[in-house]
């Protein structure tokens, strides 16, 4: 095995500093996901707290959007959980392409199937944190009652 040269890392570190920028982004997305996660904890015990000193249709109201609250919970955990493994998707991709360079290995289709899973990862977890928020909606809409309008 011979050494790498300064003039052959430089490709492979240009190469590399597209997934840096994807877990930098990931991360900002995770960041988010762990906010609204926990919003949605500390309504969740808001709403338990005022269970007590309720009427019947208030606790009705109050469970259903509980039980929203635990959906989105879990959606929002399912998210987290794939843009996770976006990230380290991501992360190994930066490893193997430096461990290929040093061996001077050429296996571009592992390549492309670790950036392909990293990127399918973060769709998903996207498209997941889009269904929340809509679930958010519909939870807003109940805690609204009669005086939202469609529109």
């Amino acid at each position: 095995m011979t050494q790498l040269s300064l003039a052959d890392l430089l490709p492979i570190l240009q190469t590399a500093i597209g997934p840096v920028i994807l877990i930098s982004g990931v991360g900002l997305l995770l960041l988010g996901m762990t906010n609204r996660l926990g919003r949605i904890v500390d309504r969740t015990r808001t709403l338990k707290a005022q269970l007590g000193n309720v009427t019947d249709e208030e606790r009705k109201t109050i469970l259903t959007e509980m039980s929203i609250l635990w959906c989105r919970a879990r959606l929002v955990r399912l998210a987290i959980l794939f843009a996770s493994v976006s990230a380290l998707a991501a992360a190994l991709l930066i490893i193997v392409t430096f461990i290929l360079a040093l061996l001077r290995m050429e296996y571009a289709c592992l390549l492309c199937i670790l950036f392909m899973a990293c990127l399918s990862s973060l769709i998903v977890s996207l498209l997941i944190f889009i269904r929340d928020i809509n679930r958010s909606l519909t939870a807003l809409k109940i805690e609204l009652g009669n005086e939202v309008r469609t529109c």
